[in-house]
Parts: structure tokens; sequence; C-alpha cells
């Protein structure tokens, strides 16, 4: 039997008060698949990621995360998710390495300092696992709140603009960390304005004025990977200024 979707949402809607960020969005992303999410500012990109990750709650519409109604209080879906939003949630005064140690002991998982040391060596920074999160770059800062993140083993990764503030040497290490969950079998739904980094994704969702836009081809079938970034790019462009 098919494995479940790892996120289906059909007719999905958020306001905030009379405002308007999300409107009868349909997204479906199988488990293990990656997709990236495309569109202006105001489209409601960062709305949908909070809606999967159980930070909002739909005004109208359904939500399914796992093949489970993701409505209401679900620690048990939410311990399957991570998520790296706008905040890093890494506390400037501990160091790398407290930080995460004190993720890993939250999360309740066994050997927290060994865990942490393996995360830091994963994103680069075990050179700084001594240093004070709050003296990092915009880009340390970003690569160490991934490790935070993916330290729980999460099914489900949702990055808001995680390539947002990374230097070279920093969009590699996220590049082979989602190479690294894509193998893995793990599915991933990340934002992004950029489309060399959306068309490494197996779907890509463009959203405008709170909707979603079919990225199809001439024929009317659904693009996928490089060709739809690069027709999110276009959508994008002609936007008015």
């Amino acid at each position: 039997m098919p494995a479940e979707p790892a996120i289906e949402a059909s007719g999905l809607s958020h306001h905030y008060g009379r405002q308007r960020a999300l409107a009868g969005v349909d997204v479906t992303v199988p488990a293990g698949a990656t997709c990236a999410v495309m569109g202006p500012n105001g489209a409601g990109k960062s709305t949908l990621l909070r809606l999967v990750a159980g930070l909002l709650s739909p005004t109208r519409g359904e939500l399914r995360l796992f093949g489970q109604p993701a409505r209401g209080d679900r620690p048990d879906l939410r311990r399957r998710i991570g998520l790296l939003g706008h905040e890093s949630f890494l506390y400037a005064r501990l160091t790398a390495a407290e930080n995460l140690v004190f993720y890993a002991t939250l999360y309740g998982l066994d050997r927290p300092a060994a865990r942490a040391a393996t995360a830091l060596a994963e994103v680069g920074l075990t050179d700084h696992a001594g240093r004070p999160a709050g003296g990092f770059s915009r880009g340390m800062r970003q690569r160490l709140a991934l490790a935070r993140v993916l330290l729980h083993g999460p099914e489900l990764v949702l990055l808001d603009e995680p390539y947002t503030g990374l230097d070279p040497a920093g969009e590699a290490v996220l590049d082979r960390f989602l190479d690294r969950l894509r193998a893995e079998g793990r599915t991933v739904l990340f934002v992004t304005h950029r489309a060399d980094k959306a068309a490494r994704a197996d779907t890509v969702v463009y959203l405008a004025r709170g909707r979603r836009r079919e990225l199809n081809d001439a024929h009317g079938q659904p693009l996928a990977g490089a060709a739809a970034a690069a027709a999110a790019t276009r959508l994008f462009r002609e936007l008015p200024s």
C-alpha cells in the first residue's frame, strides 16, 4: 500500500483578522519528497509553513500530516516535525555546544553531549563549539539553528528562507543537508526566492496573494524541478512593480 502523503492540504485558508493570508490552497507533498515554495513577499509562504508546523490553525480547509488530521493540539505530530523559521531560537549567552545540549535534553535524546558534537561537525562548527552563539555571524547562526532543527531526527523538515544570510560555505553545507535528507527518505518543505535552489526540489509551489498559481507546460502538464523553478521566476518578474 502506498505511503500516505507527508502533507495534504485541501482548500487551506488562513486570515489574520480581516487580512487574508491564504485562500483555498491545495498542496500535496509525498512522503520523502522535497518541495520548494516560491512567491513574492506577502504571498502566504511563511503562513503555509506555520500552518504545517502546527503554530497556526486553518481558518478553513483541511490539513493532514502523515495521513492524520492536523487540527488541534497534536504533540505526537509536532515531534515528527523540525522547523527553521525566521527566528533561530538560540540562546546568545550559551555556547554553540551548550545550545545543542540544551535542545537535545529538551527532546529527551540519549547522550546529548555526543549528539551535540555530531551535529556541530555536520554543519562545520566544531572549531566554534565553545563560542557564545551571540558572537556568531548571521550565516553561522543559521548553520547552528539548522543543527538544532535536525537534532531529533524529524521526518518532516520545514525551512523558511534557509539560504538567507549564508556565505558560500554555508550554502554548500545546506545543499549537502538537503541531499542527505532526501537520501534518508525524509520530507522537506522549504521557502526560497532563489530559482537555483528551488530547482533542487522535486516540486515547486508558487503562491501569489494567498493563492496557488499552477506551474504547467504548454500542454497543461505540471512542471517539476528546474522547469518549475524557472516558470515561478517568470511569474515573479511579471508582477507589477
